[in-house]
């Protein structure tokens, strides 16, 4: 077995039943990526679009794309296509645009809403009260080509575990309480990255984002 394969073998070793492992693989060449694929690993996560599209033409076409950095509205038309999960939708525009580029597809794109919880001004996406008001203002439900499988939320860069604890179970809370509104589809707790997943697991995180303990460090 090759490392990539060992280490991806001892990540998935320790997750609990019913976790989902995207292999974050940014900044990894394709024939890396195809190291965790020929191990079994079908879902990769990609922060830049500009890595993602070519990098889904390199590779076997039964891998589930999910673009879990920042998106620009002007790139969404870029992964549209094949992309099988968007996990950082951020703003009312975005959400907008996926919809758009979804419909000239003539597909139904899977979303997820990303959550601020941390304290940091790097992060993006909607408070807790904002994702509410998405729903009571009626706003997801004119959308007719994507469809909001679940929340993701990334916690604050810090060695304060109690802090992280509380964010996370702020976005756990959060997700119980939408999962009411959005129905059966509603089912993705996406939290928790190499260095913080079992916190996130902890708190009910059902998909972790790991890359540094499959691929290495950059």
């Amino acid at each position: 077995m090759t490392t990539i394969a060992l280490q991806l073998a001892e990540v998935k070793a320790q997750l609990p039943q019913g976790v989902t492992l995207v292999a974050v693989s940014k900044t990894h060449p394709p024939e890396i990526i195809k190291q965790a694929y020929d191990a079994g690993q079908r879902i990769f996560g990609e922060n830049r679009v500009q890595e993602l599209v070519p990098k889904h033409e390199a590779l076997p076409k039964d891998i589930e794309w999910h673009l879990i950095g920042h998106l620009q509205t002007n790139k969404v038309k870029y992964i549209a296509p094949f992309v099988s999960l968007i996990h950082s939708a951020d703003s009312v525009k975005l959400l907008q645009e996926i919809n758009k580029q979804a419909e000239k597809c003539g597909r139904t794109i899977d979303v997820l809403i990303q959550i601020y919880v941390a304290d940091e001004e790097t992060k993006f996406g909607f408070t807790p009260d904002e994702a509410k008001l998405l729903y009571a203002d009626h706003i997801i439900q004119s959308y007719n080509h994507l469809r909001v499988r679940g929340i993701m939320a990334m916690a604050t860069n810090t060695d304060n575990e109690a802090q992280v604890k509380a964010e996370f179970a702020t976005a756990a809370a959060l997700f119980n309480e939408l999962k009411s509104l959005e129905g059966p589809y509603f089912t993705i707790l996406s939290m928790g990255m190499s260095g913080d997943w079992k916190l996130a697991v902890n708190e009910g995180s059902n998909m972790v984002r790991i890359g540094s303990s499959i691929f290495g460090k950059r």
